[in-house]
């Protein structure tokens, strides 16, 4: 039995909207794995085992293999593989292994409600995620389709909204979409006229004016809590340049301060990863909050002195150095743990940290770069040059 695990993907329309072959698969399997309201659409069979899933769904997602030599079949909302259960249950069961048949998804749905054109809009989901994650996707002329958590979830994102300059947004609440309970709310942000909302939904927003964010590096320093320890925006925009993230590409910010390096290479793509170690607790909650504020609450902070505090993590592809470049053993630490083709930054403001960056040169290759700014600042009346600290740069690439 080559594909002994089938994923049916459905809809509030239950069996009515399934084709007859996904019918056959749920009649025959012999064990039926769904949420309380999706077993609720398949009638009892004799002989068909039924398992609801379970909390923590992950633990019982991992235990999918002790099935496999039966007949399986999962039934999941939608598109199993957009934001769903497909995605979580590919980890765990090789493709060769499993049949998936897709239904319409609730992004599909929402964008045919409100005749918008799906690669024009930004998709997200707030189940099982933090409201903050939405800060990421703000900027004015947006649009945004949201799966939400629960019934709840529309008056929050509205008051998030409204909090961050865009009060003006027109949310509409699309509940039970392809059944016979589907309704629709709408409403802006503030004043949000709906303070409950059926627990399944999904949201279609329209942002109009509001302050956008640039995902490009060189943040306005203000826009970081910080207590001066933090890479200033116009050397952040080069050492990004350097680190050259990719899609899904995961960096350690070594000594991060305010964590400005991590937070705008997580901003640079939604799939990228990041580690920030700090050994410096206030520093540790202004990362935090900074993360947060700018739409990416899934940095990883890590406590600890370097290089132990590198201990067990996973293997990044790049590495930024802004802070402890002087301890012993920490660049090679950091150039062992990099993996081929990873690049890896380190700035320094100091003789003494120039020189361990020449060091660092001779043993690793790479280059060396002196970055000097300067910014027009107040001379009473008028204006003149001040200069910033010069930023010496290390970077390399292993080959």
């Amino acid at each position: 039995m080559s594909r002994w695990l089938t994923i049916v993907g459905i809809g509030e329309d239950g069996l009515d909207g399934l084709s007859a072959a996904a019918r056959t698969l749920i009649d025959t399997a012999e064990i039926l794995i769904g949420g309380a309201r999706h077993l609720a659409f398949v009638p009892d069979r004799p002989g068909q085992t039924r398992l609801a899933w379970s909390s923590p769904l992950m633990a019982m997602a991992e235990r999918i293999g002790e099935h496999k030599g039966r007949r399986v079949t999962v039934l999941a909302s939608g598109d199993p593989m957009w934001c769903g259960i497909g995605g979580t249950l590919g980890r765990f069961v090789p493709a060769s292994e499993m049949l998936i048949l897709p239904h319409a998804g609730a992004f599909s749905l929402a964008a045919a409600r409100m005749a918008w054109s799906l690669d024009e809009v930004e998709c997200l989901t707030l189940h099982g995620r933090p409201l903050e994650q939405l800060a990421l996707y703000l900027y004015p002329g947006a649009r945004l389709l949201i799966l939400s958590e629960n019934g709840r979830t529309p008056a929050a994102v509205a008051a998030f909204l409204a909090r961050r300059g865009f009060a003006s947004a027109e949310i509409t609440v699309l509940e039970h979409m392809g059944g016979p309970q589907e309704n629709v709310k709408a409403g802006r942000a503030d004043p949000w006229p709906h303070p409950a909302c059926a627990d399944l939904n999904t949201l279609a927003v329209q942002l109009r004016d509001g302050p956008g964010l640039s995902r490009l590096p060189g943040l306005d320093d203000d826009l970081y809590l910080h207590d001066g320890q933090i890479t200033k925006r116009e050397v952040r925009a080069v050492t990004l340049a350097k680190l050259a993230p990719c899609p899904g590409d995961l960096l350690w910010d070594v000594g991060a301060g305010a964590g400005s390096v991590g937070i705008e290479w997580l901003r640079s793509h939604r799939a990228n990863r990041a580690i920030a170690i700090e050994q410096n607790e206030s520093r540790r909650s202004n990362i935090a909050q900074n993360a947060a504020a700018l739409g990416v609450p899934q940095l990883e902070i890590r406590a600890g002195s370097v290089p132990a505090a590198l201990d067990g993590l996973p293997a990044p592809d790049a590495i930024f150095i802004g802070g402890g470049i002087l301890t012993d053993g920490l660049v090679e630490r950091c150039w062992n743990a990099l993996k081929p083709g990873g690049r890896l930054v380190a700035n320094v403001v100091t003789m003494e940290g120039e020189a361990a960056v020449a060091a660092a040169r001779r043993a690793y290759g790479g280059d060396l770069a002196r970055l000097g700014v300067q910014r027009a600042e107040p001379v009473g009346r008028y204006h003149g040059w001040y200069a910033m600290m010069p930023v010496t740069q290390w970077n390399t690439v292993k080959e």
